[in-house]
This record gives C-alpha cells, sequence and structure tokens, in this order.
C-alpha cells in the first residue's frame, strides 16, 4: 500500500491534482443509480460488451450512524506507528489521507460537525466549505493546519511529510496515525481505530454493523447478475494512468483494487499473472493478461484523452479483449478507492457499469467536445 500512496504523491507533485476531482458532478446523470442491479438492462456477456461505461453514486453524502452516544474522553491510544496519544478534546477535528476515507469515516460516526478543514481528496457533500490544509497536490501544509487549531489530527501514511506530523506534535497537537491498508474487506478495522480515538467506541460499533451489512448485501446483490463460471467472469484489470506525467501502473495482488474486483464478481487478471501491489505497467504484462474491462480512474482516463487517447498510448492494447472492445469502466478518483462507510455504494457502482453499461453514463473525457 505504501508503493501506491508514493505513486499518488508523485503524480499530485506533478500538478496533476487537479484531475482528482474529474467527473465529480456524475451522480447528477446517474438516473439508475438506485435501482436494484436485477431490474437493470443486463449484457449478455460481460466479458464481450463493447465501449466504455462510468459508475457514479446516486450520492455524493455520507449517512451517518444514528447513536449520539457522547465521547468519553480523555482517551489514550496507540497508533499505526506505536506511539502512545491522549485525546482530551475532539471539538475540532482535522481528518487528512489521500484518498478522503478518514474524513468521511468521521462523518459517518456522526462528527461531521466537528471537522475544522480537510485534504484535497475530500469532496462529498458537506465538506466543500472546508478550508484545504494540502498543497502542491497532496502535501500537507503546517501553517494552515495549525490556522485552525485542530484539537486532533487524524491521518495515515499516506500523506506527509512526516515531518510535518512531528512539527504539529510539538505544538502541542494530538496526532493520530491509522492504518494505511485500504480495502473493501478491512473497513470495520479503520472504523474501530478511528471511532477509539475519538472516544466513541459504541458509535464505531454501530457503523461497523451496518456497514458490514450493506457490503455483505451488495456483495450477494452481485452475486445474483454476475456469472457464476469462472470462464463467464469479466476478466479485469486496474490501471492507474497519469498521462501528463507519463505514469502508467497496473494494480495487482494486495493493492487494493483486488479486493475492489473480486467484491464485484471479476477475476484480477493482473494477480492471475503473478502481478503484486503496484508495478509500472509493460506491454508483456497487459498481453499476458488478456483483460476484458480495463478499470481506470475518470481523472487517469481523462488525462490521456478519454478511451481513443489511451488505445492511441498504450498499443498493446490492440492485442487485448479491452483494447479490441474498447472496454473501459472509469469511476471519480476520490471515490474509487476510497474504502469507508460508502464501500457499499462502490461497488454497487461498479457493478452497474460493468454489467448494465447501457443504464450507466458513457465515459465524460470521451464525451464530444471535451478537453482535458
Amino acid at each position: 500500500m505504501r508503493r501506491f500512496i508514493s505513486l499518488l504523491l508523485v503524480a499530485a507533485v506533478a500538478g496533476l491534482s487537479g484531475c482528482a476531482v474529474v467527473g465529480a458532478e456524475a451522480s447528477d446523470t446517474c438516473v439508475h443509480a438506485d435501482a436494484p442491479l436485477s431490474s437493470l438492462n443486463l449484457t449478455e456477456d460481460v466479458r464481450t460488451t463493447t465501449g466504455g461505461s462510468t459508475a457514479c453514486l446516486s450520492t455524493r453524502g455520507v449517512v451517518p450512524i444514528e447513536d449520539a452516544t457522547a465521547p468519553e474522553l480523555p482517551v489514550t491510544v496507540t497508533d499505526a506507528e506505536g506511539r502512545e496519544v491522549q485525546i482530551t478534546d475532539v471539538g475540532r477535528i482535522l481528518p487528512i489521507d489521500i484518498s478522503g476515507t478518514i474524513a468521511a469515516t468521521v462523518f459517518g460516526l456522526g462528527l461531521g460537525g466537528n471537522v475544522v478543514g480537510r485534504d484535497l481528496s475530500t469532496g462529498f457533500a458537506g465538506t466543500e466549505g472546508l478550508p484545504v490544509v494540502t498543497k502542491s497536490g497532496h502535501t500537507l501544509n503546517a501553517e494552515a493546519i495549525l490556522e485552525l487549531a485542530p484539537s486532533i489530527v487524524l491521518t495515515d501514511t499516506s500523506i506527509g511529510p512526516k515531518e510535518v506530523r512531528q512539527q504539529l506534535r510539538e505544538a502541542g497537537i494530538p496526532v493520530v496515525v491509522v492504518s494505511s491498508e485500504r480495502r473493501v474487506d478491512t473497513v470495520d478495522d479503520l472504523v474501530t481505530e478511528i471511532a477509539a480515538a475519538l472516544g466513541v467506541p459504541s458509535r464505531g460499533a454501530a457503523l461497523a454493523a451496518r456497514l458490514s451489512t450493506e457490503v455483505d448485501e451488495a456483495r450477494a446483490e452481485i452475486a445474483a447478475i454476475a456469472p457464476t463460471e469462472t470462464g463467464n467472469r469479466a476478466r479485469m484489470m486496474f490501471l492507474y494512468v497519469r498521462g501528463n506525467a507519463n505514469i502508467y501502473y497496473i494494480f495487482g495482488r494486495d493493492s487494493g483494487a483486488d479486493s475492489l474486483i473480486d467484491a464485484v464478481g471479476g477475476i484480477d487478471v493482473a494477480a492471475e499473472i503473478g502481478w503484486e501491489g503496484m508495478k509500472p505497467m509493460t506491454a508483456e504484462a497487459l498481453v499476458a493478461a488478456q483483460p476484458d474491462v480495463l478499470v481506470m480512474m475518470t481523472g487517469g482516463l481523462a488525462s490521456v484523452g478519454g478511451i481513443d487517447g489511451l488505445i492511441e498510448r498504450i498499443p498493446a492494447l490492440a492485442q487485448t479483449p479491452a483494447g479490441q472492445h474498447r472496454r473501459v469502466v472509469d469511476m471519480a478518483d476520490t471515490e474509487i478507492l476510497s474504502f469507508g462507510p460508502r464501500s457499499a455504494q462502490i461497488i454497487r457502482a461498479l457493478a452497474r457499469a460493468v454489467y448494465a453499461p447501457a443504464d450507466s453514463p458513457t465515459p465524460i473525457a470521451a464525451s464530444p467536445g471535451a478537453t482535458r
């Protein structure tokens, strides 16, 4: 996961952070977002479907848990870096990471009203007016953070530099570093970590239980429409692209993207060929994997000029079913790998784009007249 973080930081420093919000308004066109998957116009063969489709959420908000138990403070926790941190006040919370997941979790715990700032990736409803404390993409701005006088900073190793975190500690601000692992099956752990640091363990238990139920229900709904035979399942690959910086990575086993592909009933072909973590793409790997569907961030697809530009820049795609069928599924950068309170909605949205492309928007980057 740390290699993934380094990759995103490189892209951000290269000035590509603006791509992160491309497609943020996609939910406005998601007219079938709340419909049961079984009621949609499902494709006859997920492996030979042609053209692109965009996965989008019906709402960009986070639904808080109903539990309103008051925080039990002070509380002392041992964070992910082994530090003991005492928290005495959660009235001014600053949640910051590279995916916006920590902020979404705080809002899910019902403490969104206590949040005083945000990172660049936090863009869900209710956060638009919060001051941004990251600069040069996702790099922490110590001065901006200190001006907000947070009573607690919740972060992880996905965002830095670590010297800024130390500077905040020296200023007397409790800094809690939570786990950086982001997977569909570790959401409960992250919720528990954050709830403990904020002194609301009962809220954390309630939110974790709700999310577990929601994900189980989403998986069951997807299983009911996905092919049961392995040979008929979509062979999928997560491709991370930043065209202006000439960055092309394949995400494989233990990257987080593999858990997303598994959740929607696909086959992670990168893991199938032994691709571990996140590595620079090679033509040989693409051809060996033979993906039917490429999964991408909307901003990444836009950065190469849409599907046409992607195929032009990566000639090896012409030797794969995904390239021959121009089959790309994209989703907003701030949503697709932000495993948190919206995990169930995210995997349902991706499944809709994979199995019911006719009822999904077409990629914004490929729309006539689009310029990126």
